[in-house]
């Protein structure tokens, strides 16, 4: 696996990136170790997760051998991705294989970052986390508040590069000037939708970027799903234990006349040309030239694998170009 820059930082990432938003959420612990046993077979060592990431799944099937005191866990409560992917690391004494990002999710004050990392570490059981991002602008708190906690962290080891998920280009522009005026930690990667549903990021974000030389890690390639074909504007019959099932939110991020066309025409063009529309989707988004590393989401060992299959088989500019000129 191509390993890419990791903005300014002298670090390197995979140019796929595990999204482990799966585990415990839609896939249990034991399903989730086979993915990430797949996934780091192939050469994807990226990972990102958030202390946001879990749901009910993580431990099921295990209450009876936890006991009384660690219910809040057996019933699987948030952050139960990052416990999986401690429990994982340690069992497999792949720690130093791994470049793994974490994020906070509950704001961006400097008390809650504090909180928030000494509280991810411990799930993780690290002792510093190689990437940390604020999951999403914290509008009640100014930028430079956030920087000054986040380059404690980092001048204090905890995690070695600071970034930003769903910014949009102003708020990035701010917070490297803020950076840049107090002399503190710099934003080095950031993380935004990207996808043929969702293109935003690549008239502001991207160029942005580039010029700043932040990596980017765009997540949900496949748009959580939508870009399958598996959907209809009916929200009543969303497939049993798909992600909009599990979150029916990313149909009002998703669902329009415009990206139910875009189904159709990418529908269209696979079947011309002979691939599935998830590959033709993924190598879509893994083309464009300012993209660091997607993120994948996986809930078995062929969604790794369709992923990689996007990533060798790349995309023809003039297909790329006929993809996004699609309305």
């Amino acid at each position: 696996m191509e390993q890419k820059p990791l903005g300014q930082s002298g670090r390197e990432i995979s140019a796929i990136g595990l999204g482990c938003v799966t585990f415990g959420r839609e896939i249990d612990e034991e399903t989730s170790r086979r993915v990430l046993d797949y996934a780091m077979e192939k050469g994807i060592t990226f990972l990102d997760t958030a202390e946001a990431y879990g749901g009910g799944q993580s431990r099921q099937g295990r209450r009876d051998s936890l006991g009384v005191d660690d219910e809040r866990e057996a019933s699987g409560e948030m952050s139960s991705s990052e416990r999986i992917i401690g429990d994982w690391m340690r069992d497999r004494g792949c720690r130093s294989e791994v470049t793994l990002c974490t994020k906070v999710s509950t704001g961006a004050s400097p008390e809650n970052i504090r909180r928030a990392v000494t509280d991810s570490l411990e799930r993780l059981k690290i002792d510093h986390v190689d990437v940390y991002k604020v999951h999403s602008p914290d509008e009640s708190v100014p930028i430079s508040e956030t920087l000054a906690a986040l380059d404690e962290e980092v001048k204090a080891g905890r995690t070695a590069v600071i970034g930003g998920s769903n910014y949009s280009a102003e708020q990035i522009r701010e917070a490297l000037d803020a950076s840049d005026a107090a002399g503190y930690a710099r934003f080095q990667i950031m993380q935004p939708p990207y996808s043929l549903a969702h293109t935003d990021a690549e008239n502001d974000v991207f160029p942005l970027c580039a010029r700043e030389a932040v990596a980017v890690t765009p997540y949900s390639p496949l748009a959580a799903g939508f870009l399958s074909g598996k959907y209809t504007p009916d929200r009543s019959r969303f497939p049993k234990g798909t992600r909009y099932d599990i979150v029916p939110a990313h149909a009002d991020i998703y669902f329009s006349d415009r990206n139910f066309r875009v189904v159709e025409r990418l529908r269209a063009k696979a079947q011309e040309i002979g691939l599935p529309m998830v590959r033709l989707a993924m190598a879509w988004a893994m083309t464009h030239p300012n993209v660091t590393a997607v993120l994948v989401g996986a809930r078995t060992a062929a969604h790794v694998d369709n992923a990689l299959d996007a990533y060798r088989h790349g995309l023809d500019p003039e297909l790329r170009a006929e993809m996004s000129a699609w309305n």
